[in-house]
């Protein structure tokens, strides 16, 4: 790290601490030449390979528009919305990997949604999964009734 003041190679770090929820990481650094001190925040970048080939920054703010979307008329909240795209941000990072699918982001989506609100997971499976036929939309009914039937028990 250079600092900002002298440009010298090189910096000792003070102080770490976590921000953004853990998201990122605060350090407070001091430049061994000129002694001054300077605050850097560091953040693992995530980026998201879209069908197209391009790749963009993991945006929780387009989780949470695809959410809305498929919320509407629903009584899900913001805040709902809001835990739900944490969530899948962190089913995301714990991947592990700096680059992931489109796909794979759709995927960390359905589950929480289906424990969500049942109706905003089958409009948003519709659209995601391509449903092209109202026999893609009673098998995605019928599983679910199975897993209710599952969890309900005797």
């Amino acid at each position: 790290m250079h600092c900002p003041f002298c440009r010298h190679t090189d910096s000792r770090v003070i102080d770490s601490r976590t921000a953004d929820d853990g998201l990122a990481i605060r350090r407070r650094r001091q430049c061994p030449l000129c002694e001054r001190r300077f605050t850097t925040v560091e953040t693992a970048s995530l980026s998201v390979l879209k069908r197209s080939g391009v790749s963009e920054p993991f945006s929780r703010d387009k989780i949470v528009i695809g959410l809305r979307k498929a919320c509407q008329g629903r009584p899900v909240g913001d805040d709902d919305l809001a835990r739900l795209a944490q969530r899948v941000e962190e089913t995301v990072r714990a991947t592990g990997h700096a680059q992931i699918d489109a796909h794979e982001v759709g995927l960390a989506i359905l589950p929480p949604l289906r424990d969500l609100d049942e109706v905003a997971y089958l409009r948003f499976a519709s659209v995601y999964q391509g449903f092209e036929s109202l026999a893609d939309f009673e098998a995605a009914i019928a599983l679910l009734r199975a897993e209710q039937a599952l969890t309900a028990g005797p």
